[in-house]
């Protein structure tokens, strides 16, 4: 089927209230009209998600923005200019005309503009913005694939859209409006440094008991194969007679033997590191582990937001 074909169906099927699964350069999205309280609820539903964790709207135009919210801050519409369509939410006061379903019935919406060409034809033809979290069961590991869509949720969404690899490979990054000064909420696709380099100064925020913003869990992202972060050659009776894969950034230095290495980049790109790591996990879990041990990365750049989805998969883990 071609894609406009596809792109077609996917939009009647929005349309009709139903829901589909969809490529963006971040993650798939699985995706509903924004407007369709009920449509929004399948939703939850498939995922098993908790109804107080908020989705993120998303657009085909920059200048969609003004329909959803009250009023757009100066540092929000700088941001906005510069790194739409790309990986970056920004959280603001929210018009009526948004069910309170899509926003967990906060006052606020978080919303973006995804840089994928069938996102954006799929919003376009549906006529309507779209709210869409990952599409996958709450909790797990994010779909970077078609096929990882289907292995997760299979015949629960009634059309996938098969754009390919998702370029990025994480979330978008978070920045809420809400306050005298702008906070991340959630590292992901665009840097921390990219985005002071536009408004200045952002204020970092705690992970709260009930989520501002979506994939503000403290366990998320999570394989059924327990990771650890913080380990060393030391510690190396800890893993003795144990299957363990190791998730590397580079080429592995440890004398420890793995029974399975997964290098996020050869040559120690972050952006190919970040587009590599819910597949690298996604593969040493199929392989019934022990345990996944990850390499820390350094936290710059794209780095923080590889970092803060595997402190997510670690949470509340034994890490022994």
């Amino acid at each position: 089927m071609k894609d406009t074909e596809a792109i077609r169906q996917a939009a009647e099927t929005i349309w009709q209230g139903g829901i589909v699964a969809f490529p963006t350069e971040t993650v798939y999205g699985l995706g509903a009209d924004a407007y369709n309280p009920l449509a929004v609820a399948r939703i939850f539903e498939v995922k098993r998600r908790p109804y107080f964790d908020p989705l993120i709207v998303h657009i085909a135009y920059p200048a969609y923005l003004k329909k959803l919210v009250k009023e757009i801050p100066s540092s929000a519409k700088k941001l906005t200019e510069r790194l739409w369509p790309g990986p970056l939410t920004v959280v603001l006061l929210k018009e009526e005309n948004i069910p309170d379903i899509v926003t967990a019935g906060l006052p606020s919406v978080a919303v973006r503009m995804p840089d994928h060409p069938m996102a954006l034809s799929l919003i376009e033809e549906s006529k309507c913005p779209i709210a869409a979290p990952s599409a996958n069961p709450f909790g797990y590991l994010s779909p970077t694939t078609a096929e990882h869509v289907r292995e997760q949720l299979g015949d629960q969404v009634d059309l996938i859209l098969d754009g390919g690899p998702c370029p990025v490979g994480v979330e978008s990054s978070i920045v809420s409006f809400l306050e005298n000064k702008p906070r991340l909420l959630r590292p992901g696709g665009v840097s921390l440094e990219g985005i002071e380099s536009i408004i200045g100064k952002v204020e970092s925020s705690p992970i709260n008991d009930k989520p501002s913003a979506p994939g503000m869990f403290p366990r998320h992202y999570a394989p059924r194969t327990p990771i650890v972060i913080d380990w060393n050659e030391k510690n190396r009776d800890l893993y003795k007679n144990r299957n363990i894969g190791l998730l590397a950034f580079q080429e592995p230095k440890s004398n420890l033997k793995f029974h399975f290495v997964e290098v996020l980049s050869k040559k120690g790109d972050m952006r190919e590191a970040a587009a590599n790591l819910f597949s690298a996990i996604r593969r040493l879990d199929a392989l019934n582990l022990d345990l996944i041990v990850a390499e820390p990365i350094p936290e710059i750049g794209l780095g923080r937001a590889i970092m803060d989805r595997l402190r997510r998969a670690t949470s509340s883990r034994e890490q022994n």
